[in-house]
Formats: C-alpha cells, sequence, structure tokens
C-alpha cells in the first residue's frame, strides 16, 4: 500500500484551475481500484492519496499522469508501507509482514 502526498509547489489560483481534470484522473484510478481514499491537507497546502498495489514503479507512473504534475503545481511523496491492520471495512487490503 502506498501514501502519495501532494505539496502544492504553484498558486492556489493554478491549482484550482487544474482542479476538475485531477478530479477526472481521480475518479479514473478509483475505478480501476487503485486509489481507496483521498482528499485535501488542511491547511490547505497539498492533498494526500491512499493507493493499493504492489509496484512502486506503476505508482511513480500513475502519480506522473496526475494533471497537477503537468501543470507544474505539485510534488509527489511516495511512501510504501505494509498495511498488516486495518479496520474491518478495509480487510480486504490487509497485507502479510515482509520477511
Amino acid at each position: 500500500m502506498f501514501v502519495l502526498e501532494l505539496t502544492y509547489t504553484g498558486p492556489i489560483e493554478r491549482v484550482d484551475a487544474l482542479l476538475e481534470a485531477h478530479v477526472a484522473w481521480l475518479d479514473e484510478h478509483y475505478a480501476s481500484g487503485t486509489f481507496i481514499a483521498s482528499g485535501r491537507k488542511n491547511p490547505r497546502d497539498g492533498g494526500v492519496i491512499l493507493a493499493v498495489g504492489d509496484d512502486r514503479a506503476r505508482i511513480e507512473k500513475i502519480t506522473s499522469t496526475d494533471p497537477f504534475v503537468a501543470g507544474e503545481v505539485c510534488e509527489y511523496r511516495i511512501t510504501e508501507f505494509v498495511a498488516t491492520r486495518t479496520a474491518p471495512e478495509l480487510s480486504a487490503y490487509r497485507q502479510q509482514p515482509l520477511v
């Protein structure tokens, strides 16, 4: 599983101009099952996405296609972790510890 942390690097007006395209991009990855949660940070200086998958290179490729990245208004920090415990509603995403 991955935590994708977006940090805005451009003015909020440029972020807002790209927001509709960003939301469409999010919808695409929710539909594929890759994204399971997302939202703005508070204060609004970026956002966070929880993504599932075993291939960091694939996640990096996905983040590179975000309209915010193409529009040069955000940077990503990608943190991979093993979700060994979850709420019951997220049990499908539990993982075995790495050996």
